[in-house]
Protein backbone atom coordinates (compact mmCIF):
# COMPACT_ATOMS: atom_id res chain seq x y z
CA UNK A 1 0.00 0.00 0.00
CA UNK A 2 1.34 3.19 -0.79
CA UNK A 3 1.93 5.54 2.14
CA UNK A 4 1.74 9.56 2.29
CA UNK A 5 5.41 11.08 2.19
CA UNK A 6 7.07 10.67 5.12
CA UNK A 7 9.00 14.25 6.11
CA UNK A 8 9.22 14.21 9.87
CA UNK A 9 6.04 15.95 11.09
CA UNK A 10 4.66 17.47 14.50
CA UNK A 11 4.31 14.89 17.15
CA UNK A 12 2.45 16.60 19.90
CA UNK A 13 -0.89 19.34 19.51
CA UNK A 14 -3.99 19.29 19.51
CA UNK A 15 -6.41 17.07 17.88
CA UNK A 16 -7.86 18.99 15.38
CA UNK A 17 -3.95 19.86 14.38
CA UNK A 18 -3.06 15.90 14.36
CA UNK A 19 -6.37 15.90 11.87
CA UNK A 20 -5.60 18.00 9.57
CA UNK A 21 -2.22 16.72 8.83
CA UNK A 22 -3.81 13.29 8.49
CA UNK A 23 -6.49 14.30 6.24
CA UNK A 24 -3.82 15.34 3.75
CA UNK A 25 -1.83 11.91 4.12
CA UNK A 26 -5.40 10.53 3.79
CA UNK A 27 -5.93 12.56 0.50
CA UNK A 28 -2.46 11.46 -0.57
CA UNK A 29 -2.93 7.95 0.03
CA UNK A 30 -6.34 8.24 -2.22
CA UNK A 31 -4.82 9.64 -4.91
CA UNK A 32 -1.55 7.79 -5.06
CA UNK A 33 -3.28 4.60 -4.75
CA UNK A 34 -6.61 4.98 -6.23
CA UNK A 35 -8.34 3.86 -2.87
CA UNK A 36 -12.03 5.17 -2.05
CA UNK A 37 -12.31 7.65 1.02
CA UNK A 38 -14.11 5.49 3.05
CA UNK A 39 -11.41 2.91 2.85
CA UNK A 40 -8.57 4.99 3.29
CA UNK A 41 -10.62 6.77 6.53
CA UNK A 42 -11.35 3.11 8.17
CA UNK A 43 -7.55 2.31 7.83
CA UNK A 44 -7.12 5.66 9.46
CA UNK A 45 -8.94 5.05 12.35
CA UNK A 46 -8.19 1.44 12.65
CA UNK A 47 -4.26 1.81 12.49
CA UNK A 48 -2.79 5.44 12.19
CA UNK A 49 -4.62 7.01 14.51
CA UNK A 50 -2.81 8.75 17.91
CA UNK A 51 -0.25 5.80 19.21
CA UNK A 52 3.65 5.36 19.42
CA UNK A 53 5.50 5.28 16.59
CA UNK A 54 9.28 4.20 16.92
CA UNK A 55 9.05 5.93 20.39
CA UNK A 56 7.56 8.64 19.73
CA UNK A 57 3.63 9.54 21.26
CA UNK A 58 1.32 10.85 18.78
CA UNK A 59 -1.60 12.99 19.40
CA UNK A 60 -5.15 11.02 18.90
CA UNK A 61 -6.76 13.10 15.92
CA UNK A 62 -10.10 14.42 16.10
CA UNK A 63 -11.67 11.91 13.86
CA UNK A 64 -14.96 14.08 13.31
CA UNK A 65 -12.79 16.68 11.67
CA UNK A 66 -10.39 14.53 9.78
CA UNK A 67 -13.51 12.95 8.11
CA UNK A 68 -15.07 16.04 7.48
CA UNK A 69 -12.02 17.35 5.75
CA UNK A 70 -11.77 14.26 3.16
CA UNK A 71 -15.15 13.80 2.67
CA UNK A 72 -15.57 17.14 1.76
CA UNK A 73 -12.62 17.45 -0.61
CA UNK A 74 -13.30 15.02 -2.33
CA UNK A 75 -17.12 15.82 -2.83
CA UNK A 76 -15.84 19.64 -3.74
CA UNK A 77 -13.15 18.51 -5.17
CA UNK A 78 -13.70 20.35 -8.84
CA UNK A 79 -14.40 23.61 -7.30
CA UNK A 80 -11.32 23.33 -5.29
CA UNK A 81 -9.01 22.99 -7.71
CA UNK A 82 -10.09 25.59 -9.87
CA UNK A 83 -9.90 27.69 -6.91
CA UNK A 84 -6.38 27.15 -6.53
CA UNK A 85 -6.03 27.30 -10.19
CA UNK A 86 -7.37 30.80 -10.31
CA UNK A 87 -4.80 31.64 -7.54
CA UNK A 88 -1.44 30.91 -8.88
CA UNK A 89 0.83 32.92 -10.51
CA UNK A 90 0.69 33.10 -14.09
CA UNK A 91 2.01 30.06 -16.19
CA UNK A 92 1.22 27.73 -13.16
CA UNK A 93 -1.20 25.28 -13.50
CA UNK A 94 -2.85 22.65 -10.16
CA UNK A 95 -1.08 19.61 -11.88
CA UNK A 96 2.44 21.25 -11.80
CA UNK A 97 2.62 21.13 -8.29
CA UNK A 98 3.62 17.72 -6.18
CA UNK A 99 1.29 15.65 -5.04
CA UNK A 100 1.63 16.40 -1.28
CA UNK A 101 1.09 20.56 -1.63
CA UNK A 102 -1.67 19.54 -4.36
CA UNK A 103 -3.75 17.75 -0.96
CA UNK A 104 -2.27 20.43 1.30
CA UNK A 105 -4.22 23.37 -0.25
CA UNK A 106 -7.41 21.37 -1.12
CA UNK A 107 -7.58 20.44 2.39
CA UNK A 108 -7.10 24.09 3.73
CA UNK A 109 -9.23 25.31 0.71
CA UNK A 110 -11.98 23.26 2.09
CA UNK A 111 -11.58 24.08 5.23
CA UNK A 112 -11.56 27.77 4.30
CA UNK A 113 -14.91 27.33 2.43
CA UNK A 114 -17.05 25.39 4.23
CA UNK A 115 -16.14 25.58 8.05
CA UNK A 116 -16.84 29.29 8.70
CA UNK A 117 -17.20 28.29 12.52
CA UNK A 118 -12.97 27.70 12.20
CA UNK A 119 -11.32 31.70 11.99
CA UNK A 120 -9.51 32.47 8.94
CA UNK A 121 -6.29 32.87 10.89
CA UNK A 122 -6.19 29.75 12.28
CA UNK A 123 -6.41 27.70 9.08
CA UNK A 124 -3.87 29.64 7.62
CA UNK A 125 -2.07 29.12 10.50
CA UNK A 126 -2.51 25.03 10.74
CA UNK A 127 -1.79 24.39 7.03
CA UNK A 128 1.37 26.85 7.01
CA UNK A 129 2.41 24.58 10.00
CA UNK A 130 1.33 20.95 8.19
CA UNK A 131 3.41 22.33 5.18
CA UNK A 132 6.58 22.64 7.90
CA UNK A 133 6.14 18.62 7.96
CA UNK A 134 6.89 18.08 4.23
CA UNK A 135 8.35 21.06 2.99
CA UNK A 136 11.21 23.94 3.57
CA UNK A 137 10.22 27.56 4.96
CA UNK A 138 9.94 28.46 1.11
CA UNK A 139 7.10 26.34 0.51
CA UNK A 140 5.45 27.28 3.81
CA UNK A 141 5.10 30.46 2.26
CA UNK A 142 4.02 29.83 -0.65
CA UNK A 143 0.80 27.98 1.41
CA UNK A 144 0.34 30.55 3.27
CA UNK A 145 -0.05 33.25 0.48
CA UNK A 146 -2.25 31.35 -1.69
CA UNK A 147 -4.69 30.25 1.18
CA UNK A 148 -4.72 34.06 2.15
CA UNK A 149 -5.59 34.81 -1.66
CA UNK A 150 -8.27 32.64 -1.67
CA UNK A 151 -9.72 33.73 1.96
CA UNK A 152 -9.70 37.37 0.81
CA UNK A 153 -11.34 35.90 -2.51
CA UNK A 154 -14.33 34.15 -0.96
CA UNK A 155 -14.69 37.45 1.47
CA UNK A 156 -13.21 35.54 4.54
CA UNK A 157 -10.76 38.18 5.12
CA UNK A 158 -11.68 42.02 4.35
CA UNK A 159 -9.57 43.09 1.00
CA UNK A 160 -6.69 45.66 2.04
CA UNK A 161 -7.41 48.79 2.02
CA UNK A 162 -5.53 50.93 -0.49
Amino acid sequence: MTSAPSKPGPKSGSSRSAARLAAVQALYQIEMGKETAPKVLKEFHDHRLGGEIEGDVYVTADRALLDDLVSGVMARREEIDRLIGDHLAEGWALDRLDRPMRQLLRAGLYELLARPDVPTAVVISEYVDVAHAFYEAREAAFVNGLLDRVARSIGRIAPAAS
